[in-house]
């Protein structure tokens, strides 16, 4: 049995954030996570590190947080964040006829944009500015005519599943042990204080009891759920939040829409794709069988057409969803909830040594995760200071190699070359050694995203990736414009070598990373995406034989 100062649950951006910070205040550190690192909300958002300029009038200090701490996030992980300027167009309510209430509108959010400027400097974001029709159209002639003008602001993209893959790691090197696929199935009781877990391995089936002196519960949704294993209660309100993922670029700037019930919704440039975003909702069900519907999807792509009509022209390649952690409130309406954060100590609760995290956003992790360990440093007689606004992650250390030398220099396409700088970093040359020291791993395995096989064994070797899905979130495997038809096969055969699987458990992998492809497929299957599944059923189901032992297709 191992002894710990804190046990973590829960492998999203707070846990691996908590994880990291505490490891590196030293503090002997255990993460462990039942699926994998942004498996659940925080690879299910809408992957932006934004100011929350929606909460500017009810939780201001929301907005000042997020904005604090995407300045942060960008010193610490400079190659994971794009900039996003963001056009807010407005439309008449009656064609060519702007009432007085519509022009006021319009003043209005120019009033509202210009509060937010007071945070930009924090973010390292432009203040806003006011375009006439004219000058809108100029920027993005997509946009449909007649419009009052808009406003413009700036955000910042990222990549959920790198960000949190990033923390993890860094958390390891500085002493922490890390486990994924790994559940929590009891609590150990020292009398009421709670002083341990007992831990199964998803994977091999073997469970093992590991002693700590706090335990954090960092689950998000199934936070209420750990917390029972406690005997104690936690309660929050979850939202349901649906996106699709179109199979190109619309625009280069991103678009506020407005949907048929008033709701904003918005279109945004994301790497070679675009992100439609995002419903919500209250959700009552399982958090571990989440699926999308097909009127969720139509909301979304009625609510952009409104404004963009060019939307309906593109393929969208998959749907998917995640359930926000909200904090519970009984009344306000599901967009109108509070996006702060609550941090509980159990202790007045009768479970001493065992805290939760819920609710906060993406863009304020780092803060919060710093509350938490202060939290927790104090309770364990630590007194050291939080670094982890200082300490760069992984591939934050240097600027990225620009891509043109990568390309020349390690023989991979200059796309290729580009992905792996943005995804890598500073990194990005350790990746590409090991196609020098391997030539066979130079190939691509993933033309669509630019994922050469070296990239694979590198997340193989040094993040945590234990399956094809794994991969998928540390290296956007399958998430290109073909979903899988061409990368889960050659893919499947490296991790046959790498983890020497023998070939039916290779056919698995394949096969599982296909079908969790199917999930985000199913709810928009029609026309060229439709034409697309059968390409890809009829590649590895039909042909290749793949799925049951009889060769039956999926499911």
């Amino acid at each position: 049995m191992r002894d710990y100062d804190l046990l973590v649950i829960g492998g999203g951006v707070n846990g691996t954030g908590i994880a990291r910070d505490a490891a590196m205040r030293g503090l002997k550190t255990l993460l462990v996570e039942k699926k994998d690192f942004a498996a659940g909300s925080s690879g299910a958002n809408s992957g932006m590190i934004h100011g929350g300029i929606r909460y500017l009038m009810t939780d201001p200090q929301v907005t000042r947080l997020s904005c604090l701490d995407s300045g942060y996030i960008q010193k610490i992980a400079p190659h994971l964040l794009f900039r996003i300027p963001f056009l807010y167009p407005v439309q008449p309510s009656r064609p060519g006829q702007p009432s007085l209430k519509d022009r006021a509108f319009l003043y209005g959010a120019d009033i509202y944009f210009e509060a937010y400027d007071r945070y930009q400097p924090l973010k390292n974001g432009k203040a806003h500015t006011r375009l006439t029709d004219e000058e809108l159209h100029e920027l993005e002639p997509g946009v449909v005519a007649g419009t009052m003008g808009a406003v413009t602001m700036d955000e910042y993209g990222i990549d959920p599943f790198r960000l949190c893959t990033l923390n993890a790691r860094s958390a390891k090197a500085h002493g922490a042990d890390v486990r994924n696929h790994t559940q929590v199935t009891r609590f150990v009781r020292d009398g009421a204080a709670v002083t341990g877990a007992e831990l199964l391995d998803l994977r091999s089936g073997k469970a093992d009891e590991v002693r700590a002196r706090v335990v954090f519960n960092a689950g998000g949704p199934w936070a209420p759920r750990i917390a029972a294993l406690a005997g104690v209660e936690v309660k929050i309100r979850p939202g349901k939040g649906v996106h699709v993922t179109l199979d190109r670029r619309l625009s280069n700037y991103g678009i506020i829409c407005k949907a048929i019930d008033g709701r904003d919704v918005f279109v945004m440039p994301h790497e070679d794709s675009s992100i439609i975003g995002t419903t919500d909702d209250d959700f009552y069900g399982d958090p571990d069988d989440l699926f999308v519907t097909q009127d969720e999807v139509q909301y979304l792509l009625q609510a952009v057409e409104h404004t963009f009509p060019a939307v309906r022209k593109a393929r969208v390649l998959r749907a998917w969803a995640g359930i926000r952690p909200t904090l519970y409130a009984y009344g306000p309406l599901e967009d109108a909830l509070s996006r702060d954060h609550a941090i509980y100590d159990h202790e007045k609760d009768g479970a001493p040594g065992f805290f939760s995290i819920v609710g906060g956003k993406l863009a304020s992790f780092r803060a919060m995760a710093e509350e938490a360990v202060d939290l927790v440093a104090r309770r364990l007689g630590n007194s050291a200071a939080c670094t982890t606004h200082r300490v760069p992650l992984p591939g934050g250390e240097a600027p990225a190699p620009p891509a043109e030398t990568l390309s020349r220099e390690h023989a991979v396409t200059a796309f290729a070359a580009a992905r792996i700088s943005y995804r890598h970093g500073a990194e990005a040359e350790e990746v590409l050694q090991l196609a020098e020291q391997e030539p066979e791993l130079r190939a691509m395995a993933c033309p669509c995203e630019g994922v050469a096989f070296a990239e694979l064994a590198f997340s193989l070797r040094n993040e945590f990736a234990e399956s094809l899905t794994d991969l998928r979130r540390r290296c956007r495997l399958a998430m290109g414009i073909c979903q899988g038809a061409r990368c889960a096969g050659p893919a499947a055969a490296l991790m046959s070598e790498e983890r020497l699987l023998s070939t039916q458990a290779a056919l698995a992998e394949a096969t599982a990373l296909l079908d969790e492809r199917w999930r985000g497929n199913r709810p928009v299957l029609s026309g060229e995406g439709l034409a697309q599944a059968e390409l890809l059923q009829g590649t590895y189901f039909t042909t290749g034989a793949l799925g049951s032992p009889r060769g039956k297709p999926w499911r």
